[in-house]
């Protein structure tokens, strides 16, 4: 007696409209069995698509079998659609189940497949079910393409927005009241620039929006906002928008301008920090106690008005204006150089600059030779074709050599060729203001002496009371203090030049070590512009 395993595979549309119920199927197989005296050992119901064999109660049943050989004679099953829907995948299972000794076999469609031609209708009835799917699939993704182009959005509501069924059964979005009101305000901020997205989306968020943070990107690019439906690329036709059929949250102006922040092509003023004239150090103090940034205010007495920074913390610091404000001018004074020194500094500088772009001008005039020998080349050959003095052929044969050739220097010159400028007419200003920067800053407006400070000190300075103390300085105004102190006049007899002088020693207990000079030309040509 033949011992079988039956396999009853359903989904839920075919048990709508097909009848293709599980305990239908469990009829017709236990029935065949007892017809052909057939024992059953065990019945696996499955309710995966038959598109794969990626299928939990298929993958316990095949480990089943590979673990217990010889206990199985046939899987069965009423139809090969309920075995497979891919007719690549149901042969390559059907040669496995052979080597595990296991027929499969359709009581429906029964075939006996060692007859050649049985192979035939064994492909049919495997390609069929696959051939229904993919229409089905193509009709539907065709429908839904002809519903975009009439302006219908198809799928889940996007964020802000709401399904929706008219009583005649016609789907629908709508904007969501408080959501979309949410999101309108989350366009009209990103349109300021003032903050970024993540940003936006965490106020968002804390007005009571519901998304998460990739959602958001993915709202925020979506036109359907601003009442268009995009229709994507396919075949031949190009990807273009309607109008759609929905709502609009936005302006379609509005929609740009946001895409327009977000893609960088949009200059957004940021909003500038309002300082009292009282107060220029306000947002560069650092709390000597707790680490906070100090804040500055005004306090009110009889005849006028008394200025301080304090902390926000509860460590009480806080220091009289007009003494930090005289003490600063006492900090930048450190470091005034005289004009021997920055000449000096620029002298090395101007030195190193020149050194290290003279071997790539070099470069640039072998290129330029070689490039323009090149075109005379091809000039001389077009003459003699002329004059009749080399064939056609080997006219073409130069030409392509040469063209080769012109077309690979002007490659190289083109990446060779970079920023050359002259540094030495930008340091007129910048040696001037360097000279008298206390001066600038004591006659300088608010926003003046906040950009001196700012320059002068990239990270925040700490003010104990008596004097300040900072991390770190400018690394031009390092550079200098390095040149006026550790550099000393060289021997008699030695190399004049100042490219042999060292430009990477930091005096000790002087931190951050300086870089070389040539990252300083950088960093140096903000001096010009107080």
């Amino acid at each position: 007696m033949k011992i079988a395993d039956l396999y009853i595979r359903v989904s839920t549309d075919e048990q709508a409209d097909r009848g293709y119920s599980q305990r239908d199927q469990d009829e017709r197989l236990r029935k065949y069995c007892e017809i052909n005296s057939m024992q059953v050992r065990k019945v696996v119901y499955e309710d995966h698509s038959a598109k794969t064999f990626n299928r939990p109660a298929w993958s316990k049943l095949l480990n089943d079998l590979r673990k217990q050989r010889g206990h199985s004679d046939l899987i069965l099953f009423t139809k090969w659609d309920r075995f497979s829907r891919n007719a690549g995948d149901a042969y390559q299972m059907i040669s496995t189940l052979r080597r595990l000794g296991v027929e499969p076999q359709a009581v429906e469609q029964p075939l006996d497949l060692s007859i050649p031609e049985n192979k035939m209708m064994l492909a049919f009835y495997l390609a069929a079910p696959e051939v229904e799917n993919d229409r089905r699939a193509l009709n539907t993704f065709h429908g839904m393409r002809r519903a975009k182009k009439e302006g219908r959005w198809m799928g889940t509501a996007p964020v802000g927005y709401v399904n929706k069924i008219t009583e005649t059964g016609k789907k629908y979005i709508a904007p969501r009241d408080l959501q979309g009101n949410i999101m309108q305000w989350a366009f009209n901020e990103l349109a300021l620039g003032k903050f970024n997205t993540e940003q936006i989306w965490k106020m968002a968020k804390g007005k009571g929006l519901i998304t998460s943070r990739n959602s958001f990107w993915v709202a925020i690019r979506s036109p359907v906002y601003c009442g268009k439906i995009f229709i994507p690329k396919y075949k031949d036709e190009e990807s273009y928008m309607v109008q759609g059929q929905h709502e609009p949250l936005i302006t379609e102006a509005l929609f740009y301008e946001v895409q327009d922040v977000l893609d960088g092509r949009k200059r957004v003023r940021r909003t500038m920090m309002v300082v009292d004239e009282n107060l220029p150090l306000r947002g560069f103090l650092e709390c000597p106690n707790c680490g906070r940034m100090l804040t500055g205010s005004a306090s009110k007495g009889r005849t006028e008005h008394y200025y301080y920074y304090h902390c926000s913390s509860t460590c009480g610091i806080r220091y009289k204006a007009p003494e930090v404000n005289a003490k600063i001018v006492d900090e930048i004074r450190k470091y005034v150089q005289p004009l021997p020194q920055l000449l000096l500094y620029k002298e090395v500088i101007v030195s190193v600059y020149k050194a290290k772009t003279n071997t790539q001008h070099n470069e640039v005039q072998q290129l330029k030779i070689q490039l323009e020998e090149a075109n005379k080349r091809l000039s001389k050959a077009r003459e003699l074709l002329l004059v009749g003095d080399i064939e056609a052929d080997d006219y073409r044969m130069i030409k392509a050599e040469c063209e080769e050739r012109i077309n690979r220097l002007e490659v190289k010159l083109t990446t060779s060729i970079s920023d050359t400028t002259n540094i030495e007419p930008l340091w007129d200003k910048a040696i001037s203001n360097i000279s008298q920067l206390d001066v600038l800053y004591e006659k300088g407006t608010v926003t003046q002496k906040r950009k001196i400070i700012g320059s002068m000190f990239p990270e925040k300075l700490t003010f104990d009371g008596f004097q300040y103390r900072t991390k770190r300085v400018n690394e031009a105004l390092s550079l200098m203090l390095l040149i006026n102190s550790n550099i000393q006049g060289k021997k008699n007899g030695t190399n004049p030049s100042f490219l042999d002088l060292s430009h990477k020693v930091t005096p000790p207990g002087f931190e951050p070590g300086s870089k070389e000079p040539e990252s300083s030309i950088l960093s140096i040509k903000l001096w010009g512009h107080f």
